[in-house]
Parts: C-alpha cells; structure tokens; sequence
C-alpha cells in the first residue's frame, strides 16, 4: 500500500504534503531532521491520509492536493 500524507507542524502550523509506502518511517525521518524541507518546523503530526494499492496512484493524488494547498479545497480537506 502506499499512502498520500499531510503533516502539520506543532511549531508554526505549516503544512507539508508528502507520499511513502511506510507512514511510521517517513513520519520519524520528519520528526529526526532527516528531511532537509521539513528540519526546522520540527515536530510534525499527521493530520490527513489517503491510501493507494499503487504508487502511481499516490503521486497522482500527492501532485493534485499540492496543486490546492493553501485554497479553500486544502483547508475542506483538512477540515479547516
């Protein structure tokens, strides 16, 4: 399975919208610094996730929330 996410940051409130097949894993290398992007907004939770039988799929879904971020479809998604 592979999976669309959406962090938020408990620092600034940013978001960050990202695709993995591992959630646990990828969420970890967030909140360690490993994500050069992401670093300083540590720590991160995640707030929204889709899921996907194919990582075509994902991206797909990952490229069209981006297209979005920050309009009133980011914010009804994520229940804002």
């Amino acid at each position: 399975m592979y999976y669309v996410y959406i962090l938020e940051s408990e620092k600034s409130g940013r978001h960050y919208i990202g695709s993995t097949a591992n959630l646990e894993r990828r969420l970890a290398e967030h909140n360690e610094g490993k994500v050069k992007s992401t670093k300083r907004y540590r720590p991160w939770k995640i707030i929204y996730t889709e899921e996907f039988s194919t990582k075509t799929e994902a991206l797909k879904r990952e490229r069209k929330i981006k297209s979005y971020k920050g309009g009133i479809a980011f914010k009804n998604l994520i229940g804002g």
